[in-house]
């Protein structure tokens, strides 16, 4: 019987591909990549990409399913692999379907998305600017015990161990403090990734809006 199910499973997805642009033609779109790269929006999925998988949406650009690509003869042969394909396609079309209901929710343009990345920016990056003025005070503070100490060797006195203790204490600090500047600092770089991806997407989401409102003018 499995044999039977993964020998279908090529005819089972090009029925997934077929069905709905009989049944729901100017309902749903399809997003796939061609074979540059590039991902595609339109009313159907060329027979030539069918096979590597694609994603079905509603007028609002929401992901409504992910067909997943069509498994290797070696992972038709694995059951374990077929499962595993499934599992995955349907958690990265839960994924897809969450990002663009957020970014629909949140967001009415692209600028909006850019000001939301440039307040997020803007703070961690004054957290930076008071992490380093901390930084530099401690080294402040450190260079002051430390000219301290060298002028008690100098007159022959013996440095009080309070002292050593302090400016050991000051440099844990120092390390403490650069730590939390490249903490934040790897935050930035991941906010602005986030953001970017998300303009991205959202790009994609206006331009088939636009595919939609362009194709009901043409019915008017």
């Amino acid at each position: 019987m499995s044999d039977i199910r993964y020998l279908l499973f090529p005819l089972a997805l090009l029925l997934a591909s077929v069905v709905p642009l009989a049944d729901a033609q100017g309902k749903e779109l399809y997003r796939y990549r061609n074979a540059e790269g590039v991902v595609v929006i339109d009313h159907r999925v060329p027979p030539e990409y069918i096979a590597n998988g694609y994603e079905v949406l509603n007028d609002r650009g929401v992901v409504l399913r992910v067909v997943p690509r069509m498994p290797s003869e070696e992972e038709r042969a694995d059951v374990n692999a077929q499962q595993r394909l499934e599992a995955e396609a349907r958690k990265e079309e839960e994924r897809l379907r969450k990002w663009d209901e957020t970014l629909l929710l949140r967001y009415s343009a692209v600028s909006d998305i850019e000001a939301a990345r440039d307040r997020a920016l803007r703070d961690l990056r004054v957290r930076v600017s008071i992490l380093k003025s901390n930084r530099s005070s401690l080294r402040q503070q450190i260079e002051n015990y430390q000219a301290q100490a060298a002028d008690l060797e100098r007159r022959g006195w013996e440095v009080d161990e309070e002292l050593l203790k302090t400016i050991a204490d000051l440099q844990q600090e120092v390390g403490v403090t650069e730590r939390q500047i490249a903490e934040r600092q790897r935050e930035i770089e991941e906010v602005e990734m986030s953001y970017a991806a998300d303009m991205e997407r959202f790009t994609l989401l206006e331009e088939l809006v636009q595919r939609r409102r362009a194709a009901a003018r043409q019915k008017d």
